[in-house]
């Protein structure tokens, strides 16, 4: 083990330290100009942002100042949402509850959908038995139907009812 073996091993450690340290300043130096573009971009929006004001007036000698300017912010409160209810509207299709999913009161129709009729129904209860029944009839045109709270109606083949009174 002379000194030119140690000069030997003294050539791959110094090739290898270099690389080494030349592949740290690339990778710091990517890091830095990914942040730097952002930090640069950051600091372009804040200078965009609008900046506040002063307006300065003066008043000549002699003359009485004029009044500050008194700004008083308000905060407006929303009007409470009225809960929701059963609906006044609602399809032609379909069997609803009177004063749960429907209010009561009297509804109008423009009639059919199809061909086949507009048919609607009264019902005591929901069973769909013919004793339950209060009152149907099968529309070609136009019609009006005064719903209780409590009954059932059923409803097809019809358009849109609306709540007329």
């Amino acid at each position: 083990m002379g000194p030119g073996r140690s000069a030997r091993r003294r050539g791959p450690a110094l090739k290898y330290g270099a690389v080494a340290l030349v592949s740290l300043f690339v990778g710091v130096g990517i890091g830095a100009s990914d942040g730097s573009a952002e930090a640069g971009k950051a600091a372009t929006d804040a200078k965009a942002e609008p900046r506040p004001t002063v307006t300065v007036t003066e008043t000549t000698p002699g003359e009485p100042a004029a009044a500050p300017t008194v700004v008083k912010t308000v905060t407006a409160q929303p009007k409470k949402a009225e809960p929701a209810g059963p609906a006044t509207t609602f399809s032609g299709e379909g069997e609803y509850l009177v004063g749960e999913d429907i209010k009561p009161g009297t509804y109008r129709t423009a009639g059919s959908e199809s061909e086949f009729g507009c048919y609607w129904e009264r019902a005591k209860d929901a069973s769909g038995e013919f004793d339950s029944i209060i009152a149907n009839n099968n529309l070609e045109g136009p019609g009006r139907v005064t719903l209780n709270e409590g009954e059932y109606f059923k409803t097809n083949r019809c358009q849109e009812w609306k709540r007329v009174g």
